[in-house]
């Protein structure tokens, strides 16, 4: 029985990636497929490839900007994710909450970290780039939050998510969220079913 393994380039800051995470678990349970998720920072990918967020990117389009909601409000009814909203402060500097990605997979809980800052995020509206307000909200979830926000500050860490930023473009990804089944990538929340035809 070979293992078939999804990866998911990930950053916070990106309301899709929220979504898509939401949306996975029922197409991993039809695939049979386990989720790895690779912890880079979108700011680095952006920067790298000459890619822009969609805001900057269609600021002179409005009709391409209202299709990017249009779609995405479709995604969030289709998959009944009632509680996604906007983050007031967005964008948000996810630096420190990436680091900390880095630092909960090193530490062996980066799925209940994932789960509980994107709900920081695209759920509760913090401003998650608020070092007391990271802090707090990681003690309130089960964390250590002053313990983790220390570590954010070791090289070996910083270092982790450079290098994993940067071979997520060595791969060809320019955004977020990016999928990889074995070599062939995929891109954006719409593709999902490109990304389960490959798992099948």
């Amino acid at each position: 029985m070979v293992t078939k393994t999804l990866e998911l380039i990930f950053d916070f800051g990106s309301p899709n990636a929220y979504l898509t995470l939401k949306a996975l678990p029922e197409l991993l349970d039809r695939t049979g497929a386990d989720l790895i998720i690779t912890p880079c920072l979108l700011g680095g990918i952006f920067k790298a490839t000459g890619n822009k967020a969609p805001m900057i990117q269609y600021a002179d389009a409005p009709a391409k900007l209202a299709y990017e909601h249009l779609e995405m409000q479709r995604f969030i009814t289709k998959h009944g994710l009632t509680k996604f909203r906007l983050n007031p402060h967005f964008p948000v500097n996810t630096l420190t909450i990436m680091r900390g990605a880095i630092v909960a997979e090193d530490e062996g809980h980066l799925d209940d970290y994932i789960d509980a800052v994107n709900r920081a995020m695209w759920e509760e509206g913090l401003k998650m780039d608020d070092p007391e307000i990271i802090a707090a909200f990681l003690s309130a979830n089960g964390f250590d939050g002053p313990a983790l926000l220390a570590r954010t500050q070791e090289p070996g860490i910083k270092a982790k998510l450079v290098a994993n930023t940067e071979a997520a473009v060595a791969r060809g990804a320019f955004g977020i969220p990016t999928f990889f089944v074995g070599d062939e990538i995929f891109f954006g929340k719409d593709r999902l079913g490109q990304v389960e035809a490959a798992l099948a």
